[in-house]
């Protein structure tokens, strides 16, 4: 365990909808919210704006539209998020060569590692807030909040103590006091259904939890949760900050508007995602053996099968074949919601199967995919018209599509409308940015 607070944990605040906001003059100061936009789709981030009407994470798109009509529903655009990400783990890794990436939006940061001088609170609170204004600077606006202490859980503790937009350094020695008031639920790990099992042994906060043997925290959550709880509740944790996070799986999914039936249509969706992992896995030198499909049926059932193959693969081809064949044993015929592909069991090398099966010569399946035009007028993606210049989807239907004509540079601008195939409009591609 450190006896200094040298770990720091930094969340962008709202970052989906933080850099939305930042590229849309007309929104700054709005609810926006970033997620699936149909009825079906999830809530990825909303704004604090949003969030005052009771919009969060992981809500549904369709709730969230009931709580806060007025608010802007975006698609996302996560090559400008990547892009960002990108401007701060730069910053980030200047600081201290020890970084550790959590997410797109949040990190750990070894500040052991850096070149400070000491680790009293005074000092690791200036570093903290010289970091926050690079992030902001590098960013274009964007607010960060920071917690630093004396270990991951507690810096991750502490910056959620003071958002949006804040810091807060916890200073060792007094990390169980901080930590017995709140919810048991602030432990990583304790989800919905633990904090029941501990609710019914009356242990609600923290401190009822420290009160609790480590036999009988064994007995309610299980051997390895029941040790890591006890360990937690007295602010033990001596995790080191990992600058290589080990990527375990490579997937991709999709929510559909309308229930699929078509199987034909499935096949297709199934080998166009297989196609985009094996790609990604491409552009990371990496393959895997084990190929996953995971499928939501109509009645929001989620089933999942996996085939482990002979060798690591990081062929379109094999991915797409296998995932359609485990979609072949399953009773889809009720109607599918959710499709998604899946590949792990990661290695850094490929093998090809000398004494396999031969390559399918047949003809991988060719669908129209129905969300192709949905996806090219998503609401919030970037587009630009021949005299009118930058702008941004502003929403679409029956054909028309309406769009606001303003940068980060500029003040809000104009919206207009035009025909879908209007030859003047163009969608801008990642390439083009």
């Amino acid at each position: 365990m450190r006896t200094q607070a040298s770990v720091l944990h930094i969340d962008l605040d709202a970052f989906f909808a933080g850099v939305e906001q930042r590229d849309k003059p007309s929104l700054r100061g709005k609810p926006v919210i970033v997620g699936g936009t149909g009825g079906r789709g999830v809530v990825a981030t909303a704004s604090y704006e949003a969030r005052a009407f009771g919009v969060h994470s992981a809500m549904s798109t369709r709730e969230a539209r009931s709580r806060c009509p007025h608010a802007a529903f975006l698609s996302g655009r996560f090559h400008a998020y990547r892009a960002t990400s990108a401007k701060v783990m730069a910053v980030l890794r200047e600081a201290s060569p020890l970084v550790e990436p959590l997410s797109i939006d949040e990190a750990f940061v070894d500040l052991a590692a850096s070149d400070l001088a000491s680790y009293d609170v005074s000092t690791v609170t200036a570093f903290g807030e010289d970091l926050r204004r690079r992030v902001h600077e590098v960013t274009g606006g964007l607010t960060a909040s920071v917690g630093i202490g004396s270990s991951k859980f507690i810096a991750k503790v502490a910056s959620d103590l003071e958002k949006p937009d804040g810091l807060f350094v916890v200073a060792p020695g007094t990390e169980q006091d901080l930590l017995r008031p709140m919810k048991v639920t602030v432990i990583p790990g304790v989800g919905p259904a633990t904090a029941e099992r501990l609710r019914r042994a009356g242990v609600h906060t923290v401190a009822d939890l420290e009160a609790v043997s480590e036999a009988e925290l064994v007995r309610l959550v299980g051997n390895a949760h029941g040790h890591n709880l006890w360990r937690l509740a007295r602010a033990i944790d001596d995790r080191s900050v990992e600058p290589l996070r080990e990527t375990k799986s490579v997937s991709v999914e999709g929510t559909y508007e309308d229930d699929l039936t078509d199987k034909r249509l499935m096949d297709g969706l199934l080998t166009r995602q297989g196609a985009n992992v094996a790609a990604r896995l491409r552009k990371d030198g990496m393959s895997g053996r084990t190929v996953s499909i995971k499928v939501r049926l109509h009645d929001f059932t989620t089933l999942s099968r996996s085939s482990t193959l002979a060798s690591p693969t990081d062929s379109a081809q094999v991915i797409g074949r296998t995932a359609r064949s485990l979609l072949a044993d399953l009773d889809v015929s009720g109607g599918v919601r959710l499709l998604g592909v899946g590949v792990s069991g990661l290695a850094d090398w490929v093998q090809d199967d000398l004494f396999g099966p031969e390559p399918d010569d047949a003809p991988e399946p060719e669908v129209e995919v129905p969300t192709a035009r949905q996806r090219t007028w998503a609401p919030g993606s970037d587009v630009r018209h021949d005299e009118m210049g930058a702008g941004w989807v502003w929403g679409s239907g029956s054909g028309v599509v309406t769009v606001r004509f303003e940068t980060a540079e500029t003040a809000p601008g104009p919206v207009r409308s035009y025909r879908m195939d209007d030859p003047a409009l163009h969608v801008v591609t990642h390439e083009e940015q």
